[in-house]
């Protein structure tokens, strides 16, 4: 964590460098997620998968910068899709300055990104595959929310594979490509590339799964959350979908009386997560997190030095996470 902290430090200053201007108000909308805290988990990856390799974190910066204004870009926008209030403990973007500038806020990020990606002292060729691998990050981000959209309209329950292949695109390819544009900014070999992208993919899928089981058994005092609120909300994540499949007869029927009901009583989520606890859900979704983490690791066991073990260090944390 100290790692982690003492990264994002330097990746905040450059942020807040980047998105000041005028008027005042459209970029102190831009940065008002950024401002109010955060990991910078992606950025991380991006630094230590360049030192990993041999390269200079000081020519990562500005990828690092790029990738975490994509990642905010996403979530102004996933708000506004939502219409959620909240986000980490501070007021949304759209709730706070209005909708318009929230869109606008949204835009800047997203248009801001590719500036600062582009402005490196890379090779011409090094830039143009940075801002390609950027750009196609950007397409799966939008085709992975409309699976995620489509599932959530749909009446039918999506198979687990159908819910991997959204995560893949909505949550893991910004992980698989800061990766990516790390080994880019230190000169590295394709197959390196290749490699780092497995690590970031895999990460990315046991970072959303584990991150699902929380937002369905997780301590509301962590999370923030009311206890059981993606069940209430009726998203269909992994240990929802397994969940209901696995119930039987009345189990499911009080399973499915709480899920996406959002005149469910306490009662009834509390009932509901009894079943999903005794279904021993937390334990089948903790593996499937391990698998992919074991994925992970196996991509980059070639590769030896500090900054393996943060990045090792890092997956180990993702997929521990408490509930």
């Amino acid at each position: 964590m100290n790692s982690i902290e003492k990264n994002a430090k330097i990746v905040n200053r450059y942020l807040v460098s980047k998105l000041k201007g005028t008027p005042h108000d459209l970029y102190s909308a831009a940065s008002h997620l950024i401002v109010s805290g955060g990991k910078r988990l992606r950025p991380y990856m991006v630094m230590k998968s360049c030192e990993m390799l041999g390269g200079k974190t000081k020519n990562a910066i500005n990828a690092a910068s790029a990738i975490e204004m994509v990642h905010n870009f996403t979530l102004v926008h996933d708000d506004i899709m939502d219409n959620d209030e909240m986000r980490h403990g501070v007021t949304t973007v759209h709730k706070k300055f209005g909708m318009p500038i929230a869109i606008l806020a949204g835009d800047v990020l997203f248009s801001k990104a590719y500036q600062v990606v582009s402005s490196t002292s890379l090779s011409s060729s090094s830039v143009i595959e940075l801002v390609s691998r950027l750009a196609k990050s950007c397409v799966d981000v939008c085709e992975g929310q409309l699976l995620d959209i489509s599932m959530a309209n749909s009446e039918k329950i999506p198979s687990q594979s159908q819910y991997i292949k959204m995560i893949e695109k909505k949550t893991a390819a910004l992980f698989e490509v800061s990766c990516a544009m790390g080994a880019i900014c230190a000169n590295a070999k394709r197959k390196d590339v290749s490699n780092l992208s497995s690590f970031g993919k895999n990460l990315g899928i046991a970072f959303q799964i584990t991150d699902d089981l929380i937002g369905v058994l997780g301590d509301s005092k962590v999370t923030k959350k009311p206890v059981g609120n993606d069940l209430r909300e009726g998203k269909k994540s992994l240990p929802i979908l397994l969940a209901i499949n696995r119930a039987k007869s009345e189990n499911k029927e009080i399973i499915l009386k709480a899920f996406g009901n959002s005149f469910a009583t306490q009662d009834d989520i509390e009932k509901a997560l009894k079943i999903i606890r005794r279904l021993k859900i937390e334990k089948t979704v903790r593996r499937q997190a391990q698998s992919y983490a074991q994925r992970a690791k196996k991509s980059i066991q070639s590769y030896s030095g500090s900054a393996k073990k943060d990045l090792l260090a890092l997956l180990s944390f993702v997929v521990k996470r408490s509930l």
